[in-house]
């Protein structure tokens, strides 16, 4: 180290032209580097969706989820394995020991549900393996609300959609809350009676009639022609011209026998913003870029698109994810200046100004460094990195602080400065050494914290090695290289006495005066009781335990602060329309909305929200109220407090109120999963368990995932009956989808559409009804007769969403914890 040394200041041009070449680097680096929010880091989980329009979640668990775990469970190194089943179909989530290699996991997935695809059912779409990455979750949300009709808000959202992804950093840009466009045939039973028409003819007669013909070309010798058959439906006029019957010289077209139009599939839930209908844009970056520039990017091109919007379309930003950024970084530049003037003034005081600036210089040069460092590593700057940067700045400046101080005691005897400085960083290079290694050691069993926790932390040490590492350059090689030309003593030391002590004399302590000869004395009284200090150290350092662990308020991996949002949850039982769910939705909305001078705005949501979400089966809706800046506000804790009295009266509904969870989403504190091989013995299980929670005080909001009390009706064929009539189940099966959701006969792509557009064929909405059901009628060949005269039509209890934990059935009791109530308490549960 001291030939090091020794060459740094023998070579000080050189030494000083790499320390401007790496604070200009850092400078460039500080401003280049991309910053997001979370760290870029691979979450072990890898996901596969699977659907099929109309199924029920039994048959959802039967014939697609469990087809799909037996090729599954199969693969290396999977640490759980967990599925859901709901209405419309399954997914099976995988999740695998931190720090896997994702590109291994994805193949061997996409390998298993290659082998398992053969197994579904024909009808069901292509299944999809996804994996999870936290740095393509949505940056920004971009809401379109106004009392405008829904297509106009639909088109609006879908053309600014184009134009975001148009930004070069956009990944893509999600559309929530739009409908589905489809082509809806309304079709008149009477009519369809009439000419005894049935479902599989309409379909069959459109599918013939909507093909691309590749009809080739004919060459006749004298030249070579291309041959075309228009035969794709271009526009509507080409549906209701469509033959649907003929007889002799008598055409039936689909105009004589229904009406067309170009809509939207039925409403699954709505959204509102501020009480106004709403359509949500979710945009997401790509990796590595700059959330900054990102979100100023898309900002301006809402704002260009918005100059040609109506008037009453308003635009709404949350989950703004770069105001968090600014504040780190405005914060960490805080930081660096307040520490750099703090220790300007102490350092003048002791040390005089000409050792202050070369302390100060320590500051801003190991800090750039660090940031050069992590980015040539690739790094980018996230949340973790800037509290480690943060937490960094206050220990950059102890090395060089000794070094100079060593110097300035040096000088002061009377070395020339480029000896005391040679001399200083030779003396303290071990001790500062040392004292930075351990400050590391302290810091470097974070990186091997498993977990995705683990995969979070483990940036801390990354940046802080990086940062002291650094400040121990700058301690040893580039501070004494600049002392050696511009140090001079200017400290508080007297120089006679500081000469005295280098010729060999003793200097009585009780003869010094001030802050150090008050510490002298201390430590002379210290030094003279060794023991009792001793003791001393240790008693306090029981008394700190014991004191902690009978008065602590407990231990919180991430500490609550007032949050910038909460959610208002609205559970409700029963059979519920969209549009009644609806009704009960505004009621807590309009509740929510008396208190609007606390809000910055109030988004309303009916629906359960994603299919097998992880929230409880009776949650009709949500409403997320993002909140004014804490110091123009009350706590939110009074607000939700409010919410919850306001809307204690209303009939049928329990709400329930929760704040963002801090650090990543786990769910309710406490969670019991029971699951068991023998599905029918969980439901006891689960309201035994349910019963003694409630009964533990501090436990609030419990909630189970047994099914809700609903029903469904099943319709059950007699094979044998309906052949009499010569009837099949498909046959059954079309014409009662005339009565629901519709019959889909077929698709065609309009010029206005990027996509293919569903042509939906259904009965008028006054004949679909549970009694229709019994009426419907389905062709025989010879006559029309009503499907009640061979199907049973029975009430069920209605099946939620099934979940499953390695292969067996499961469900979850979960529960809040009450204010002022330790999470940890240990639930004891009867056997």
């Amino acid at each position: 180290m001291n030939a090091l040394i020794d060459a740094a200041l023998n070579r000080s041009r050189t030494v000083i032209a790499t320390l401007v070449l790496l604070l200009a680097s850092g400078t460039v680096a500080y401003v280049t580097i991309p910053k997001e929010s979370d760290p870029d880091i691979n979450i072990p989980i890898v996901y596969v969706s699977m659907y099929l329009k109309g199924i029920s979640p039994e048959d959802a668990e039967r014939l697609m989820v469990r087809v799909m775990e037996e090729e599954l469970r199969s693969i290396e190194g999977v640490k759980e394995m967990r599925a859901t089943a709901y209405e419309g179909g399954g997914n099976v989530i995988l999740e695998f020991d931190a720090g896997f290699d994702v590109d291994k996991a994805l193949q061997d997935v996409r390998e298993a549900v290659d082998l398992a695809k053969t197994d579904l059912p024909e009808e069901a779409d292509e299944p999809v393996v996804s994996e999870v990455n936290l740095s393509l979750f949505p940056v920004l949300i971009v809401t379109l609300s106004g009392d405008v009709p829904e297509r106009t808000l639909v088109r609006l959202a879908r053309d600014l959609r184009d134009e975001i992804e148009g930004v070069p950093s956009v990944l893509e840009v999600a559309i929530g809350g739009d409908r589905e466009e489809i082509v809806e045939i309304i079709v008149d039973p009477l009519l369809v009676e009439s000419y005894g028409l049935n479902g599989s003819e309409i379909a069959a007669v459109v599918s013939r009639s909507n093909r691309l013909v590749a009809a080739g070309t004919l060459d006749t010798g004298n030249g070579r022609f291309a041959i075309k058959v228009p035969g794709l439906f271009e526009q509507l006029e080409d549906i209701l011209s469509l033959p649907v019957k003929v007889e002799g010289d008598g055409v039936v077209e689909f105009r004589d026998i229904a009406s067309v139009r170009r809509t939207f599939k039925d409403p699954e839930g709505f959204a509102r913003v501020d009480g106004y209908p709403a359509v949500a844009l979710e945009v997401s970056k790509r990796t590595g870029e700059n959330i900054i520039d990102t979100i100023e990017a898309v900002r301006t091109v809402v704002e260009a698109e918005r100059a040609f919007w109506p008037a009453s379309v308003q635009v709404t930003y949350s989950q703004d994810r770069s105001e968090d950024i600014r504040t780190m970084l405005k914060d960490l530049q805080n930081n660096v200046i307040s520490a750099i003037l703090l220790v300007m003034i102490v350092v003048v005081g002791t040390l005089g100004l000409r050792t202050a600036g070369l302390v100060g210089v320590a500051i801003p040069g190991s800090f750039l460094t660090g940031i050069l460092v992590l980015s040539l590593l690739g790094l980018t700057v996230n949340i973790v990195v800037l509290f480690s940067l943060i937490l960094a700045v206050g220990m950059l400046v102890d090395g060089a602080i000794v070094v100079t101080e060593y110097a300035d005691r040096k000088m002061a005897e009377g070395l020339h400065r480029k000896q005391a400085y040679a001399m200083a960083a030779k003396r303290m290079s071990w001790p500062i050494i040392a004292s930075t290694a351990t400050t590391l050691a302290a810091f470097m069993p974070l990186l091997f914290w498993p977990g995705i926790v683990g995969e979070f932390m483990k940036f801390l040490p990354i940046t802080l090695l990086a940062t002291l590492s650094a400040s121990l350059l700058m301690a040893l090689i580039f501070v004494p290289t600049l002392g050696s030309h511009f140090g001079k003593s200017g400290g508080s030391a007297n120089h006679q006495r500081m000469r005295a002590l280098a010729a060999g004399e003793t200097v009585d302590p009780k003869r010094i005066g001030g802050f150090t000869g008050g510490y002298l004395r201390v430590l002379g009284v210290a030094l003279n009781h060794p023991g009792k200090v001793l003791v001393l150290a240790a008693a306090a350092l029981v008394f700190a335990w014991a004191y902690f662990f009978n008065n602590g308020k407990g231990v919180e991996f991430f500490p609550d602060v007032e949050p910038e949002s909460v959610i208002v949850m609205v559970h409700a039982r029963g059979n519920l329309s969209i549009d009644e769910k609806d009704d009960l939705m505004r009621e807590v909305e309009a509740q929510v909305l008396t208190l609007r001078d606390e809000f910055a705005s109030v988004y309303a949501r009916t629906g359960r929200g994603g299919d097998g979400q992880d929230v409880a089966e009776d949650v009709i809706g949500q409403i997320t109220v993002e909140l004014n800046d804490w110091d123009a506000r009350r706590p939110a804790a009074e607000i939700l407090d409010e919410i919850r009295a306001l809307t204690a009266g209303l009939a049928g509904i329990r709400v329930e109120t929760r704040e963002p969870e801090s650090g990543p989403p786990v769910g309710k504190p406490v969670q019991l999963l029971l699951s068991s091989r023998f599905p029918d013995l969980l439901p006891d299980a689960v309201e035994t368990v349910r019963t003694h929670m409630e009964g533990i005080a501090g436990l609030v909001d419990i909630e189970d995932e047994r099914p809700i009390r609903a029903i469904e009706w099943q319709i059950s064929v007699d094979r044998s009956q309906a052949a009499k009539y010569g009837v099949d189940l498909t046959g059954v099966g079309d014409s009662i989808k005339l009565v629901t959701n519709g019959l889909i006969i077929g698709a065609y792509r309009p010029d206005d559409s990027d996509d293919e557009i569903d042509i939906v064929v259904r009965y008028p909405e006054e004949w679909r009804s549970i009694q229709q059901l019994d009426n419907v009628r389905v062709s025989t060949g010879l006559a029309s007769v009503p499907i009640s005269n061979f199907v049973e039509r029975t009430p069920q209890p209605e099946v939620g969403t099934l979940r499953r934990v390695d292969a067996r059935r499961a469900m979850t009791v979960r529960a809040d914890v009450r204010d002022g109530v330790l999470a940890d308490t240990i639930v004891q549960l009867p056997s």
